[in-house]
């Protein structure tokens, strides 16, 4: 655990977003706390402790503080929960939480520390028994910004695209053990709430979350630096659209998926299979809004917000022309009044 909360690790990960200086020596410091990180742990341990400190940070962590405050305050969580009582942990905000709750927290975290120890089995058995290259590049030299986007798109739409194809040709086929054991667990829930994630049967897991978000990686063989960024937004993306909250930091982006996630579990599974619903929208498999439906909504919200700026910003004009109006009906008079006291 030495090597999870290293200086290296921890500037690695904190200085690119709470450095105030500019970006030259931001761009500065990376590269020197990279190139430090690199040459004083060996790959796979900067590889495994920085995806360790990246799902901590970005999903473990908020997702362990959503789930007690839940538990802890219901009362408080019911008002923003999208489907009310039956979005706690509990089921309602006047029963305790019980051991299938603690057991869906449990599995979860545990299907995240599968995940990573299996991310360290393949790259223990490619680097160590094989002896070929690791399905990851971790090296000093940093990407350069366009490759990083272009690798962050075309990983994310691997992903999408595995995501729908497992979870509605495996995890949802008729006579399957995975299917089966998927239906017996995931979709035992009422409704998504901190934590569900990564709750499900640890081989459907497997399947279903870990090889789309891994496998997309190593399709393109993702820089490190990379594939930080990749899973950072994937971590996020997981906490707040399995939170079962209605207030979300982008409602068009992690608003629609949430709503897609709430609604493939309220449905029995019947559609809303991938994670940002662009298959379900082309294969017809859609439940509730489709992801047309949140770019129509966005573009509502925001001309709605434009008319009502445009609406304050003539109110402003008409008050400031008035007051102007009034100043110079008021200033001869004055001077007129100061002439005839002094006459």
């Amino acid at each position: 655990m030495d090597a999870l909360f290293s200086i290296p690790v921890l500037s690695f990960l904190l200085i690119p977003a709470f450095s105030s200086y500019s970006t030259s020596l931001n761009i500065l410091f990376f590269y020197m706390t990279w190139t430090t990180l690199v040459l004083s742990h060996p790959p796979l341990r900067v590889e495994i402790f920085g995806t360790l400190a990246v799902r901590l940070l970005f999903y473990l962590v908020p997702s362990l503080l959503f789930f007690l405050f839940d538990i802890l305050t219901p009362s408080a969580a019911v008002v923003i929960k999208a489907h009310g009582e039956t979005g706690l942990p509990a089921g309602s905000k006047r029963r305790k939480t019980s051991v299938k709750e603690a057991k869906v927290a449990g599995w979860s975290v545990l299907n995240l520390a599968l995940g990573i120890a299996a991310q360290a089995g393949i790259e223990y058995v490619l680097t160590k028994v094989l002896g070929v290259r690791s399905a990851l590049k971790i090296s000093v030299k940093l990407p350069m910004p366009w490759g990083i986007v272009k690798d962050l798109v075309r990983g994310l739409l691997v992903r999408e695209v595995l995501s729908y194809l497992i979870h509605r040709y495996i995890l949802h086929s008729r006579n399957s053990r995975v299917s089966r054991k998927h239906r017996s667990w995931y979709h035992s829930l009422r409704a998504p709430y901190p934590l569900t994630a990564h709750y499900d049967h640890p081989l459907s897991y497997l399947i279903s979350t870990f090889v789309p978000t891994y496998g997309s990686a190593t399709l393109f063989r993702f820089h490190f630096v990379t594939y930080i960024i990749y899973l950072s937004i994937i971590s996020m993306e997981e906490t707040f659209a399995y939170s079962g909250y209605t207030i979300m930091p982008t409602n068009f982006f992690l608003g629609g998926i949430a709503r897609r996630v709430d609604m493939h579990l309220l449905s029995d599974g019947e559609g809303n299979f991938g994670p940002w619903g662009i298959l379900d929208w082309i294969c017809g498999t859609t439940v509730g809004e489709s992801i047309e439906d949140d770019i129509r909504d966005e573009m509502e919200e925001h001309e709605i917000e434009e008319k009502v700026r445009k609406a304050i910003q003539a109110s402003r004009k008409k008050i400031r022309e008035r007051n102007g109006t009034s100043s110079s009906k008021v200033t001869p008079n004055k001077g007129r009044s100061r002439r005839r006291r002094d006459s």
